[in-house]
């Protein structure tokens, strides 16, 4: 038998495009100059009804100005963990063409301690961040009144 061989054209291979379409413009961003103020977004910006009930992974992206291109949702999970898939944190941060993140997820019951699992996590993205010059700012663990900061705590 013989084989036969498809060749593809050029025209035929898909283009991959990387766009970022910002709808503010960067001077009228919100800054984040604490960990408080990344609380205060974060809160301001999850969803009421989940936030004690599903455990959720976010990331907030930021220019080099620390001005906000995003906060992004990474994963929803179950009622005590989320699956953080690592690849798709640095895929949304590199087409943001962020200089720098933080990380956050809520634990819906309400305490705000890092698990180990949560300073594994931490860990590891700070490690892949400085391979490709994106600096993870800190990791906020949130419920609706109080938060947890890594930074703040010497975590990072």
């Amino acid at each position: 038998m013989e084989s036969q061989e498809k060749t593809i054209g050029w025209m035929e291979v898909a283009e991959v495009k990387i766009s970022y379409q910002p709808k503010v413009k960067a001077c009228n961003r919100p800054k984040i100059v604490s960990s408080r103020s990344a609380f205060e977004l974060l809160r301001d910006r999850w969803d009421e009804d989940t936030l004690e009930f599903v455990e959720s992974f976010k990331v907030i992206l930021l220019n080099r100005a620390s001005r906000v291109l995003g906060v992004s949702l990474i994963g929803i999970g179950g009622t005590s963990s989320v699956v953080v898939d690592q690849k798709l944190v640095f895929i949304t941060a590199l087409k943001a063409n962020a200089c720098s993140m933080i990380l956050a997820h809520n634990h819906p019951s309400g305490d705000v301690n890092p698990s180990e699992q949560d300073r594994r996590i931490t860990k590891r993205l700070v490690e892949m961040g400085r391979i490709l010059d994106i600096t993870v700012l800190d990791h906020i663990i949130i419920s609706p009144d109080k938060y947890f900061s890594f930074a703040d705590e010497g975590e990072l």
